[in-house]
């Protein structure tokens, strides 16, 4: 069995301004330690997948940065999109260049930016789905074992009966839901939060490409896919805008009849804003988790940012403050989703550099 990993890198992070921006996004920068997020993307994979096995799909914006942070990648297998299309077009154009080199190849789709604590669980569930997949020629995503009643994340309803150990079948996907929903998910026993990591082999995923998403199928086919050859971004450019965007839960998993979970107990986070940093990085005795060059006077239960000037915060609760060189971001933990409005709000204003 031929294993080789797709990570998906092409998003922007607006949730994470002002850190991240659109030339700097969230998996290219050191959120909890020292490496990246896309660097501990590929660490975890160390010993597991060959390096000259990994692809990342990313944007012409963050190609070079990411050539940069990962330097044992081959370059050739740093792809950049022309324009985003979500992760269905990524996930064809990975397919059908790893179909090139070994059609029955087992296929890890991840993200750059989710923190995995417990690499060697990890890598245990990637085993475990990764044998399934290339057996059953099922698509196979990881679903975690919930901790709280999380409005954050999308939720999968799986069968109990166990297909195999710790393989399960999934009944369907839902969207994040609200509070009392997600406490009723939790209670039931019958619900995973959905990973958005994906393991299935090359062929597999191809038929399921041309069954649901014939369109798109026809025009990757249509693709050279030799990345060392100086007509494929060219002929990438002429292809892909033309691509239907659309999630790969949407365009595939959603509607095929061969989804199958991995049911995974490894500690897990996508990181969707800052109240995940929150959450992840040590607090002290009133609860603020602080980086940088801070003076707190009575706050509680924050998280301030501000490595590069003084920063004084008094008296607030439950805030947000990242203060870098060019901006400040002041906002309470209770709208950390907001934060992307902040972004849209910067480009409408074409405020270049900004977002």
């Amino acid at each position: 069995m031929d294993k080789y990993a797709v990570i998906m890198a092409g998003g922007v992070g607006s949730r994470f301004w002002p850190r991240s921006r659109k030339t700097l996004p969230k998996q290219l920068l050191n959120l909890f330690g020292e490496f990246t997020m896309i660097q501990e993307t590929v660490n975890r994979l160390n010993g597991f997948i060959d390096t000259d096995k990994i692809f990342v799909i990313t944007n012409k914006v963050q190609k070079a940065l990411i050539e940069e942070q990962l330097p044992q990648i081959p370059k050739n297998n740093i792809v950049a999109e022309p324009v985003g299309r979500n992760t269905a077009p990524c996930v064809a154009l990975a397919a059908a260049i790893i179909s090139e080199i070994n059609d029955e190849a087992v296929i890890i789709t991840l993200p750059a930016d989710h923190l995995i604590i417990d690499a060697q669980k990890f890598r245990q569930s990637i085993q475990t789905a990764a044998e399934f997949a290339y057996q059953s020629k099922g698509l196979v995503t990881f679903g975690i074992e919930p901790t709280r009643p999380d409005t954050g994340y999308g939720y999968i309803n799986f069968d109990k009966d166990e297909i195999k150990p710790q393989v399960h079948r999934v009944k369907k996907f839902v969207e994040k839901p609200n509070l009392e929903t997600a406490k009723l998910y939790l209670s039931s026993g019958e619900y995973l939060w959905n990973s958005g990591m994906f393991i299935w082999r090359t062929d597999v995923v191809l038929d399921e490409i041309k069954q649901h998403l014939p369109e798109m199928f026809r025009s990757i086919k249509l693709l050279n896919k030799d990345l060392s050859s100086s007509n494929f971004y060219n002929e990438l450019d002429d292809i892909y805008p033309g691509l239907q965007s659309i999630s790969i839960d949407f365009g595939i998993m959603e509607k095929s009849d061969k989804v199958y979970l991995v049911k995974s107990n490894f500690d897990w986070n996508d990181v969707g804003s800052w109240e995940s940093a929150y959450e992840l990085n040590k607090k002290d005795e009133n609860r603020n988790a602080i980086i940088g060059d801070v003076f707190n006077a009575g706050s509680k239960d924050s998280y301030i940012y501000s490595p590069d000037k003084f920063t004084a915060v008094v008296g607030m609760d439950d805030v947000i403050v990242i203060n870098t060189k060019d901006a400040l971001l002041v906002c309470n933990r209770n709208n950390v989703q907001d934060v992307r409005k902040v972004v849209d709000f910067l480009a409408g204003q074409k405020r270049e550099g900004l977002y």
